[in-house]
């Protein structure tokens, strides 16, 4: 072998370490955190708009403020919502509570569930069962479990990529956790 064969040689090879260091540094580089998941999902639940539902309101100046320290804890315990005006249902309306967490339409009553840290949000989920929740819309994330309800936009929100859920679901996990048990959705006379 000439001097050159073996340069060659030893160029390919130190040539296939480094791109095998490289990617195999490149995978582990692709493994988030779990700060940059909380972060991720903190982006993902502000920018799709979570809050709008699952987050309480009291009216302010320029309309409803979210009550921060009942942030995404759902319609809370004890709140009662008003008669609906079943002239507007009829007529094909669907109907809001003022602060947003509860919803009024063909299938009855509905209430934006909590979904804090707390046991009685997502707290003690599995991350399957949160993913379930979103891409099959159901209830808590249980297989047998009934349909999600509308106005819960599952199967948009379910088009999320699977890192994109997971992210959403470690930051549901590190919020603070808030103690509401949401009131079970009212079926129509007909339902």
């Amino acid at each position: 072998m000439n001097k050159i064969e073996l340069l060659l040689i030893t160029c390919i090879i130190m040539a296939f370490v480094a791109c095998s260091e490289s990617v195999s540094h490149e995978a582990s580089g692709n493994m988030p955190t779990e700060d940059s998941l909380v972060s991720r999902g903190k982006y993902l639940v502000t920018a799709i708009g979570c809050a709008d539902c699952h987050s309480p309101k009291r009216m302010g100046p320029k309309g409803p403020e979210f009550i921060e320290e009942l942030a995404l804890s759902g319609f809370q315990a004890g709140n009662t919502i008003p008669e609906p005006d079943l002239e507007a249902l009829k007529n094909g309306w669907i109907l809001f509570n003022g602060d947003l967490t509860a919803a009024v339409g063909p299938w009855g009553i509905s209430y934006a569930a909590n979904i804090t840290s707390d046991p009685t949000g997502i707290g003690n989920w599995t991350e399957e069962n949160f993913r379930r929740a979103l891409r099959h819309g159901k209830f808590k994330g249980i297989e047998s479990g009934r349909d999600l309800l509308p106005p819960m936009p599952w199967q948009g929100i379910g088009q999320l990529s699977d890192m994109d859920i997971k992210a959403v679901f470690y930051f549901l996990q590190s919020t603070h956790p808030v103690q509401n048990v949401v009131p079970s959705p009212v079926p129509t006379a007909a339902g």
